[in-house]
């Protein structure tokens, strides 16, 4: 009887395991200028490791996260892992390919030396005297362990919001060590917002009267109170308006509308409300305190809001300087706790470094916890980047040769051995032809996710980007040609776009269709009615192409803007349009037109 489609995609069953780091005599020495005497580790691993050990794909929780990333412990009748969906057979992180391990960080509570853990120099647990701890620090444990794993070499690393710090810190001191890089709704520091929030969870913790300086472990009560209300106001911050808006709104909870006026007055007198949000977080903060160790939360969300890569090394641009993996960044629509503007900030570093770096802003409106709970574009989007070892289909071979026959002009206009910006990419047909027919480099941009994801796939380097908000995102000057291909007549702000282009690029290529033809110009004229045909393939009232110029109109653009045109190719399909080139009337003969143009150009002429 065939399984059904859950138990097909999930890894079975996992055990957690334990492994005490081999550390000098002195111990393991902090950033912060602490000491550990021991160190033991928490993991999970999951999938079929290759004999090289250069196959694993190693995953960084979030903040409260642990080892359990995917699959069912012993006993458990459903897979508990908190990123079910995103890993396991021919998903997003396939384990038909890769081995996953996943740690729990230092200082954590479920099972890697942390505050709750016992000092061997005392037999009791640290508590207040755990040292502070740093990302860095949690990092430098976890390359330690899978060394002792025998794993020197990372196929991938990968994790969101903390867990994307975690990766960023990796990539920055251990570049040379992995192949892909993913960092997932996350940033190179918090921003003030998310600052505020940290600190006020904290003094609730330590101004609740069970805290005793952090060495609760011998009371009988915990501080529960001070870390289930940081758990709330943390909770509302992995949640968007509109997520909140659309599943409670103002709804006032049913017990207290059934309730008489003597249960009201009661409840009344702590101020409770009878809204359905207040329930739902007490839920959240209740729930919390039954899984986690407030001294752990104290010291891992100190080293979350102290976390700076640029404060620390410079600028973001030094501290990418020596970035060799190829990076994909993911920003989500509804995350205001890591917002989209920051995940901006590491792509235009890398970009500026001329790295290999791919970008995606996914729609997710339920906010900053949609990398966990709503993941169909973003298990795409990752198995696309992390190679899967597929050969090319024979049957796509003729596609290949048609794409290579369109885009022959464009692909002998742009010089060899150059950086390319490719906007307007699609599947990244033309990076792709560009790589192996000039040995060029670069980046697309485009805005369709079901274009970027084939793009990523066949190995280009792609930001998914809307060209009508501009280019904002890549540094000046970051790129020798940029190419746009068949798309200049659909961006609302053709003219804006044209300066952004040669801001960032020293030329560019554009081929557009040219509406000044014969043929459009002959039907237009014997019909009245805007031609549709190969030049224009739409009706009028659903054709992309919004500007309708012709090749005259765009030389006088271009003389007005001071651009300069290197070249011009005038391309006719049948034997009159040829003629008319021949002649010397491309604006009359040419179908398609492609030009190199450059800036600072002040003689540009005009076509008949």
């Amino acid at each position: 009887m065939a399984k059904n489609t859950q138990e097909q995609k999930s890894v079975g069953t996992v055990v957690v395991q334990y492994l005490k780091l081999e550390l000098p005599p002195e111990g393991l020495r902090l950033e912060k200028g602490g000491t550990l005497p021991e160190v033991t580790v928490a993991y999970e691993r999951c999938g079929n490791i290759t004999a090289d050990n250069r196959n694993v794909v190693f995953v960084c929780h979030a903040l409260t996260g642990d080892s359990h990333v995917v699959g069912s412990y012993p006993g458990e009748d459903r897979p508990s892992g908190w990123w079910e969906g995103m890993i396991g057979p021919d998903l997003g992180v396939d384990t038909n390919r890769y081995q996953v391990i996943c740690a729990n960080i230092l200082g954590g509570c479920k099972g890697t030396t942390g505050p709750s853990s016992i000092d061997p120099r005392t037999g009791k647990p640290y508590g207040s005297t755990f040292p502070k701890i740093t990302i860095g620090d949690i990092v430098t444990v976890h390359r330690l362990f899978l060394r002792q794993l025998g794993i020197t070499h990372l196929a991938a690393i990968m994790g969101g919001s903390f867990g994307g710090m975690q990766v960023i810190e990796w990539m920055v001191r251990y570049s040379s060590e992995i192949d892909n890089v993913l960092i997932i709704a996350s940033a190179a520091s918090l921003n003030s917002q998310s600052l505020a929030f940290d600190v006020i969870g904290r003094h609730a913790i330590v101004a609740d009267p069970n805290f005793h300086g952090g060495d609760y472990y011998a009371y009988d009560k915990q501080p529960s109170d001070g870390l289930a209300n940081a758990r709330r106001l943390a909770h509302i911050t992995y949640l968007s308006q509109r997520l909140l808006d659309d599943k409670f709104g103002r709804e006032k909870r049913q017990e207290w509308l059934e309730a008489g006026p003597d249960f009201q007055k009661t409840h009344d007198q702590n101020f409770g409300t009878f809204f359905q949000i207040e329930s739902y977080l007490k839920y959240q903060g209740d729930k919390f305190i039954q899984r986690f160790d407030a001294n752990s939360y104290l010291h891992i969300t100190l080293a979350l809001d102290e976390y700076d890569v640029a404060e620390k090394y410079g600028s973001l641009a030094q501290a990418f300087a020596n970035v060799t993996s190829r990076v994909l960044i993911v920003s989500l629509s509804g995350d205001w706790l890591f917002n989209p503007e920051q995940s901006n900030e590491l792509v235009s570093a890398l970009i500026g470094q001329k790295k290999r770096v791919s970008y995606c802003h996914l729609d997710a409106a339920s906010g900053h916890d949609a990398f966990l709970t709503h993941i169909h574009d973003l298990k795409r989007v990752v198995r696309a980047f992390l190679p899967s070892g597929e050969s090319e289909d024979e049957a796509d071979v003729p596609y290949r040769n048609w794409q290579l026959r369109h885009y022959r002009e464009v692909v002998n206009l742009v010089p060899e051995n150059t950086r390319v910006l490719d906007l307007g990419c699609g599947n990244g047909a033309l990076l792709n032809i560009l790589r192996d027919r000039r040995n060029c480099r670069g980046n697309g941009v485009e805005i369709d996710v079901e274009q970027i994801i084939p793009a990523i796939g066949s190995g280009c380097d792609v930001l998914l980007e809307d060209l009508d908000d501009g280019l904002g995102m890549i540094p000046d000057d970051t790129f020798d040609v940029a190419v746009l291909s068949e798309t200049l007549q659909t961006i609302r702000r053709p003219r804006e776009l044209m300066r952004q282009i040669l801001r960032v690029a020293r030329e560019a290529v554009i081929a557009f269709p040219n509406f000044g033809c014969l043929e459009v110009r002959r039907r237009l004229m014997l019909t009245g009615r805007m031609p549709k045909g190969k030049q224009i393939p739409f009706e009028w009232y659903d054709t992309p192409n919004i500007h309708l110029f012709t090749l005259k109109d765009f030389l006088y653009l271009c003389r007005e803007e001071h651009i300069k045109v290197l070249d011009l190719v005038a391309q006719g399909r049948g034997f009159t349009e040829r003629a008319l080139i021949a002649l010397g009337f491309k604006n009359l003969g040419a179908s398609r037109v492609i030009v190199r143009i450059t800036k600072d150009g002040s003689d540009v002429g005009t076509e008949n």
